[in-house]
């Protein structure tokens, strides 16, 4: 998970606190300024576009540019970590598809496909999760108001990443909203998943225990770093694989930070498999931007009742078959 509504502590989530535009350069812009290409993308003015260059926001294919000028090439890969998207309506899609797993009047459980993004954000402004739900559950519109949400995400108290798969919540009512995030807060919410590294990992259990702030070298990517936000996450070793040889492991949130499992198992070389932000090899068996992690179980206390909810999810196919 990576990212929780504003006022709660982040979660492992889709796209960082910051809009995160990450895309491969069309043909359209083949040739194109990079200031210009930018400003197409997302909207923003052309000095608005050169100032976040320069301030070393932007990268190419990796590597950071600052010059506007610099003209781009179809199939390059352009990131910029940018502003947060300021206040705008969101529209109710009934076409995207939502996969509920679990309902009630203070909330609903989702089964969240990989490829799908949570809420609007850059490059990303339609065909969002919550637009589904906001088609489904028109109730959400009056969250947008409360503290800690927001019009573009109501409701939202967490995120899976956009190549994540697996189910998260998102509060119906004031009430909903106001427990689930404190919940979330006080750490009481369960939050394991599936996850297949590089590697093998020798221990059969451990805590990997490293606090996480924005990486200095690249301000698109979280990073483990000295006076970051503490961050613990416990893994299990479930399966080992050979050829090649990877680790399937358990994984459980103890904090809720930004990219956190994946920062964290980058962090002591066994990043996860087909990460494209952490990790090194590219797994031909599953689409591009589609990392090995799946958010199985979520456990979190009713809203109304006190009473302990616990729902989860089987691994998609896609994952299953890597295994096989």
């Amino acid at each position: 998970m990576s990212e929780e509504a504003p006022g709660a502590p982040d979660v492992e989530g889709d796209e960082d606190a910051a809009d995160l535009l990450d895309v491969e350069v069309p043909r359209l812009l083949d040739g194109v300024r990079a200031d210009r290409a930018l400003s197409m993308l997302t909207g923003m003015t052309r000095s608005a576009s050169s100032a976040l260059m320069a301030s070393g926001a932007v990268q190419l294919d990796g590597v950071t540019i600052s010059k506007g000028s610099l003209p781009l090439e179809a199939g390059q890969r352009l990131v910029a970590d940018l502003p947060a998207v300021g206040p705008e309506v969101l529209v109710a899609e009934p076409e995207v598809e939502v996969r509920v797993v679990a309902e009630d009047a203070d909330f609903v459980v989702v089964d969240k496909p990989a490829g799908l993004v949570v809420h609007p954000g850059a490059g990303h402004r339609d065909g969002t999760l919550i637009a589904g739900l906001l088609a489904r559950y028109p109730e959400l519109a009056l969250l947008a108001d409360l503290e800690g949400s927001s019009p573009l995400r109501p409701g939202v108290v967490q995120r899976l990443d956009k190549g994540t798969s697996g189910v998260l919540v998102v509060a119906r009512t004031p009430r909903g909203f106001a427990s689930l995030a404190a919940q979330l807060a006080s750490r009481t919410v369960e939050r394991r998943y599936s996850g297949l590294v590089e590697g093998d990992v020798t221990d059969d259990d451990g805590i990997v225990d490293a606090p996480i702030a924005r990486s200095l070298r690249t301000p698109t990517k979280m990073a483990v770093r000295a006076g970051g936000r503490p961050a613990r996450t416990a893994y299990h070793v479930v399966r080992r694989l050979d050829g090649p040889t990877r680790t399937l492991l358990e994984l459980r949130l103890e904090t809720g930070r930004t990219h956190q499992i994946r920062v964290h198992l980058a962090a002591i070389g066994r990043p996860i498999v087909n990460d494209p932000r952490y990790g090194r090899r590219r797994e031909p068996g599953l689409e591009e931007g589609r990392v090995f992690l799946h958010a199985e179980v979520l456990g979190f206390d009713h809203p109304a009742t006190g009473e302990r909810v616990v729902v989860s999810s089987a691994l998609p196919e896609d994952l299953a078959a890597i295994l096989r």
